[in-house]
Parts: C-alpha cells; sequence; structure tokens
C-alpha cells in the first residue's frame, strides 16, 4: 500500500492552514491551537517544511512562520519530498542501482520509472492552493500579538 507518514498529513493541514490564512505570520502554538495538533508535532513539521523552503522563520518579537511562496506555486510533490524524500514507489526507481538484491533478474527493472513519473507527475499538478480550498474545517485565527504569548507562556510554566 502507498502510504504518506502522520507527519506529512500533519504538514499538509498546517500548510493549508497558513494557505487560508493570507500573509500571515504564524507562530507554532497558534497553528497547534488552529489545527487540533500537538505542539511538538507542528514545531517540528515546521522544522522540516523550513529545510525544505516551502515555509520561512522570521526571528525576533513578531516572528514566526510563513509561506515561503505563494501556496499556488506549492505542490503536493514538494510538500512530500520535504518530510519524506523525493517520490519513489519502489528501491529501483529514477536510476537508483544496488539497492534491490534480484536486480540483475528482475523483468520490471527500468519499467518502475514510468510508474514513478506518472504518479510524481500526479503529485506536481496538485497546488497547496487548491488542496487548501477543498479543505473542511478551516479555522480563521488572529495570531497573538508577542506580548500575550509571552504572557500566556509564563502563566503555564
Amino acid at each position: 500500500m502507498f502510504r504518506l507518514s502522520r507527519m506529512t498529513d500533519y504538514a499538509v493541514v498546517v500548510l493549508s492552514q497558513m494557505a487560508r490564512s493570507g500573509n500571515v505570520v504564524f507562530a507554532a502554538p497558534d497553528l497547534a491551537d488552529a489545527t487540533g495538533l500537538p505542539l511538538p508535532s507542528v514545531s517540528k513539521v515546521l522544522r522540516l517544511l523550513a529545510l525544505g523552503q516551502l515555509i520561512a522563520s522570521r526571528r525576533g518579537a513578531a516572528g514566526g512562520y510563513v509561506l515561503a511562496r505563494p501556496p499556488e506555486q506549492i505542490n503536493v510533490a514538494q510538500i512530500i519530498a520535504a518530510l519524506e524524500g523525493p517520490v519513489s514507489l519502489t528501491a529501483c526507481v529514477d536510476g537508483a542501482e544496488g539497492s534491490c538484491k534480484v536486480e540483475t533478474l528482475c523483468p520490471l527493472r527500468g519499467h518502475w520509472d514510468v510508474l514513478n513519473r506518472a504518479v510524481r507527475g500526479a503529485l506536481e499538478q496538485v497546488s497547496l492552493a487548491e488542496l487548501a480550498a477543498a479543505l473542511p474545517g478551516f479555522i480563521e485565527i488572529e495570531p497573538a500579538p508577542p506580548v500575550r504569548r509571552a504572557a500566556a507562556a509564563s502563566r503555564s510554566a
């Protein structure tokens, strides 16, 4: 079965929240509250999305995370790649060699590339904007001012 990880699912939820909110700067706690996802998972997803250059982090009192580019320019294949690495259905696609014990005997050797390109192409055709527009349950939020966040953090400590 072809299945995406829970963290990739969380990444789609977080990115969709960001896409539907416009050019708002989000702190991890704001996104966790808005999506209902656990804060540690949201923080990990944000770190991976930043490494994958899908979001940008801003430092300072009004810091947080924003989409690195418009949601129309981010596709599902890029999201998957940021969390799980490049889309590949088997270990023997896109010229990979030496990862299969029966590689030299396999009648499908080299033929998986066609299927892998088709799947990747389909994922590249779906933008974050399209995905976000189709998701129900969007919660529009205003990120808390920096002072309030700091005060809330000290109360919970």
